[in-house]
């Protein structure tokens, strides 16, 4: 545990983008989005920032990725297979719990099973984690209510909480102890733990006024949902407000559904492409003989949020699916964000 002054965070920064890609938190300066995106040389993270707009998944699970390039010589009778994806040296800098509870399901999605994802590997192998602690919440969260904030308890390689005075750094990997020795950091005293927690509880107690949006109701709706005690007529409400857009999926951190597809290029070349996917589309679960067990669109509103918040799914992620990061309810045009099918199991329950 050290104590670092705000230029040497800002120091560290610039010392790690000469070795890595370095990504944090930046404001547009016209919109006043915030963005998690890859810092020039001359950029800092801005670690005040809210929560940004994208999940930072995109980093680690593009939106879209070539992973194979591949040709074919018919005079020769030869195949010839191009990777297109390697290992590069990142910093994920200023992650907000929520995020970082997304790729601990990413994580183990890809790599905490019995297959492990070559491609995520590669990106996630040679990535340090710098997690930033809220010290208050913006209207969309419910992370209190996920166990997802507002500070991070494991996972990080490093975790920043701003005190009065700089900022409390807490070593959570060696690879975070291995950059701590090489920067003879200074120890800081053992009661500035309970200010950290001090910070933390001023930011849960301020979630009434300022978290609007929080409408969660998490545990409840757990019960209900894994022992399959909502009405089929909620369902059938919720899949009417759906768009299928996808939007949702999109922003999540924790959704890990793609797909694969060749693309033809000019003359004999290909290449595959790994594109994320949405169990919003009507196409996400059809078969071949264009037979769909899924059809209607409030099986699938019930399989999304079976998967986000049943004990089967967080027995297998070791957390709930969802993180509480509120994205969802901010894009979804149908307003069935998942704070408000919380609420809509929650009437169904009161009365």
């Amino acid at each position: 545990m050290y104590l670092l002054t705000t230029q040497d965070i800002n120091d560290l920064a610039r010392e790690l983008q000469k070795t890595h890609a370095v990504y944090g938190p930046q404001v547009n300066a016209q919109t006043g989005q915030v963005f998690f995106d890859l810092l020039a040389e001359s950029e800092l993270p801005d670690l005040d920032a809210a929560i940004p707009s994208m999940p930072v998944k995109e980093i680690l699970f593009p939106q879209m990725e070539r992973i194979l390039k591949y040709s074919y010589d018919a005079q020769a009778q030869r195949v010839t297979l191009e990777k297109q994806y390697g290992e590069k040296p990142k910093v994920l800098f200023g992650l907000r719990p929520c995020d970082l509870a997304g790729i601990q399901c990413l994580d183990r999605f890809f790599l905490g099973q019995e297959f492990v994802d070559d491609v995520y590997l590669a990106h996630r192998r040679q990535s340090l984690l710098i997690t930033n602690t809220c010290t208050r919440p913006w209207d969309q969260c419910f992370c209190v209510c996920t166990h997802t904030g507002p500070a991070a308890d494991e996972g990080f390689d490093l975790d920043l909480t701003r005190l009065d005075d700089g900022y409390l750094v807490q070593v959570g990997s060696e690879k975070g102890q291995a950059l701590a020795d090489a920067h003879g950091w200074k120890t800081a005293e053992h009661r500035r733990l309970a200010e950290k927690a001090a910070v933390v509880d001023r930011c849960v107690e301020r979630f009434p006024d300022q978290a609007k949006d929080n409408k969660a109701w998490i545990s409840r709706a757990m019960n209900r949902i894994t022992t399959g005690f909502v009405k089929h007529e909620i369902w059938e409400y919720i899949g009417q407000q759906c768009f299928e857009c996808g939007a949702c999926s999109f922003v999540c951190p924790s959704c890990s559904c793609f797909n694969i597809e060749d693309v033809t290029l000019c003359g004999d070349s290909c290449e595959r492409l790994r594109t994320r996917d949405s169990c919003s589309f009507s196409g996400y679960t059809r078969m071949a003989g264009d037979h769909n067990p899924r059809a209607p669109v409030e099986d699938r509103r019930n399989k999304r949020f079976f998967c986000k918040l049943s004990y089967t799914q967080s027995k297998k992620y070791l957390r709930p699916g969802c993180v509480g990061c509120g994205r969802c309810q901010l894009v979804c045009p149908g307003d069935i964000g998942l704070p408000n099918v919380v609420q809509y199991i929650r009437r169904e329950t009161t009365e």
